[in-house]
């Protein structure tokens, strides 16, 4: 139904910035879906970042409030992940993930279509 591609990924040193960047391929391009990045970091589980619903409304993972910043162009094609004072604990692979929920979003579940990742690393 979906397909996604991650971009953007790097080598920063703690306190940089990274725009990660996903583009979207539907078969349907009048279809909605909640949006979200995800990461994973060595050794620990995928964790939600961040998500965005049709209505460009957001949630952000405690950790990254105030520093990370999701949005979406306005045909919903690409997503993109902004990332500031960046810090050693950001370190991971980060996943583009979309839920057919008919553009809405209520938590960090449910996500089946998930990217092939890009690998953030930031050294201290």
């Amino acid at each position: 139904q979906v397909q996604l591609v991650e971009s953007g990924g790097g080598s920063v040193q703690s306190g940089g910035s990274l725009r990660l960047s996903c583009v979207i391929s539907r078969r349907n391009p009048n279809k909605k879906y909640c949006m979200a990045w995800f990461r994973q970091a060595p050794g620990k589980e995928r964790e939600g970042v961040a998500y965005i619903n049709k209505f460009n409304e957001t949630r952000y993972t405690d950790s990254v409030k105030g520093r990370f910043l999701i949005s979406q162009d306005n045909a919903g094609n690409t997503l993109y992940l902004q990332m500031n004072t960046l810090k050693p604990e950001d370190t991971g692979v980060y996943y583009c993930a979309a839920k057919d929920m008919n553009g809405y979003c209520y938590d960090f579940g449910g996500f089946i279509n998930v990217g092939q990742g890009t690998q953030v690393t930031v050294s201290s």
